[in-house]
């Protein structure tokens, strides 16, 4: 009975630990008192600091259950899916695999045990046949060549993709490898093509790369492509690059080729087609403006034999167009000359080669007088090549000296100011702000006194026309500033005389 009741006892105090009740001493930690004994057994001992009691064993277990659960499992299962999902196209692979099912294909049961492992440890092993990988696989040759015996045992270890190895011997057993991987993607190809370079597959890889060769790429395709071939140095063993890569003798062409294409834009007869033609080559040539490596090495000479051609048309429409009334077919003609020869200098200010037309432009002083004959609704894209140059000499991107901005100015400014409210009104793309910015920075380049010239010149015609003039009042204050409110004063300069002294 005695007994009995001792048992009972332990139960019930069981019991209560785990429901939380009491605490367990052995499960608590010691209190920070006794952790070490005092130094000075006279001198009294300190009450220990309280703290918070002890958990209970059914709060710990509890908290513990709690962190597990909550303990991220994500990566486990992406782990898990991914395994799945490889197992399954391994499966896939191999159900159809010759040495897998050898009476249907007429073979033997294999005489080689070929283990493939992953760099996961996740592997695969099969029986496949010595007479075929030997006959079509260098690595096999050297690997089972040598070897005596009924049964070999071959592992390939730390490989990237089972999937793409087993394909890869699949491949071997095939008469016409390439045929085996029709419908298949270039990034599928690249890979058993990789396999077969390392198994030194001859065949595998003649049959990647006529593939590739016939497939179509996507851009970002063609970039692993390219990087693939120069990583297993195939690339000058097949015609593959062809495609993206020109021999020597064609690069040198460029010019050919770029005053063709500018040439046929200049010259169209379809309105839409043209514009979209400018569109297309301005977008390319600033790419390459704009890429590390500006491959397009387009002759200064072709630029500006082009320019040369769409300023003599130009000239030869403002011509026609004055010399009678009623020919408003070559009115026409004009505006369409300016925006060729405007789109031509865009060009050349992007190549950093404007200055000489800057030159050229500035000495059209018969091209400015047939200019102001031309009703204003023809010839204001003229003037738009003005502003293009003013915006481009403001911002620094092309310089130009003293004489051949003051010529600029002298012989294209007031036309731009007649013309400039038509341009703004005209166009979305002119930019009011960028014109007058342009206009201002290149006034303030130069002297004071030329300043002075032009900018009074501005502000008797701002107060005539108003809104549709350029408003560069803020380089009107800056010169105003310069000449009248900041004046330095010049110190004398050091003067420094030379005196022979007899040795």
């Amino acid at each position: 009975m005695a007994a009995f009741e001792l048992t009972k006892s332990k139960q019930q105090v069981s019991t209560m630990l785990k429901q939380g009740f009491i605490s367990d001493f052995f499960l608590s930690p010691p209190p920070s008192s006794f952790s070490s004994s005092p130094s000075n057994p006279t001198q009294p001992i300190q009450s220990p600091i309280r703290s918070a009691p002890s958990p209970t064993l059914f709060e710990m277990m509890t908290e513990e259950q709690t962190r597990d659960s909550s303990r991220p499992s994500t990566h486990l299962q992406s782990f898990d899916t991914a395994r799945m999902r490889i197992e399954e196209r391994v499966s896939r692979v191999l159900s159809g695999a010759p040495f897998r099912n050898p009476s249907d294909w007429g073979l033997g049961f294999g005489d080689v045990k070929l283990t493939i492992t992953a760099r996961d440890g996740f592997s695969v092993s099969m029986d496949v046949h010595r007479e075929v990988l030997a006959s079509r696989s260098q690595f096999f040759k050297e690997k089972l060549g040598r070897r005596s015996g009924s049964h070999h045992s071959v592992e390939i270890c730390e490989c990237d993709d089972v999937e793409v190895y087993l394909e890869t011997l699949v491949l071997m057993y095939c008469d016409d490898p390439k045929k085996k991987m029709m419908g298949e993607g270039v990034s599928k190809i690249l890979g058993l093509l990789k396999v077969c370079d390392s198994l030194k597959f001859n065949d595998g890889i003649s049959s990647c790369l006529e593939y590739l060769e016939a497939v179509p790429w996507s851009e970002e395709e063609e970039e692993r492509v390219i990087s693939n071939l120069q990583d297993l140095n195939l690339h000058n063993d097949h015609d593959v690059l062809q495609r993206v890569a020109l021999e020597p003798s064609t690069s040198s062409r460029i010019d050919d080729i770029f005053l063709r294409l500018l040439t046929g834009v200049l010259q169209a007869k379809d309105e839409k087609a043209r514009k979209e033609m400018k569109t297309l080559i301005s977008r390319l040539l600033k790419e390459d403006n704009n890429s590390t490596y500006n491959r397009l090495d387009i002759s200064k000479e072709t630029l500006y034999t082009i320019c040369h051609k769409c300023l003599t048309s130009l000239f030869h429409c403002l011509s026609e167009a004055t010399s009678c009334e009623e020919n408003r077919g070559m009115m026409s003609e004009i505006a369409r000359e300016a925006d060729n020869l405007e789109w031509v200098v865009e060009i050349l200010i992007e190549k950093r080669i404007g200055e000489e037309f800057v030159k050229l432009w500035s000495d059209q002083n018969e091209l400015g007088v047939l200019h102001s004959k031309v009703p204003v609704m023809y010839r204001h894209k003229i003037s738009r090549i003005t502003a293009q140059l003013c915006i481009a000499i403001g911002r620094g991107n092309i310089l130009v000296p003293k004489e051949t901005r003051v010529s600029l100015l002298s012989t294209w400014l007031e036309a731009l100011y007649d013309d400039f409210g038509w341009m703004k009104r005209s166009s979305r793309s002119v930019d009011r702000r960028l014109i007058e910015d342009g206009i201002s920075q290149i006034i303030l380049t130069l002297p004071l006194l030329q300043q002075q010239a032009f900018l009074m010149s501005w502000f008797d015609r701002f107060l005539e026309k108003g809104d549709d003039c350029p408003n560069i009042q803020r380089a009107f204050e800056i010169w105003w500033r310069r000449a009248f409110v900041r004046q330095p004063v010049v110190e004398p300069q050091l003067q420094i005389t030379v005196c022979d002294y007899p040795s």
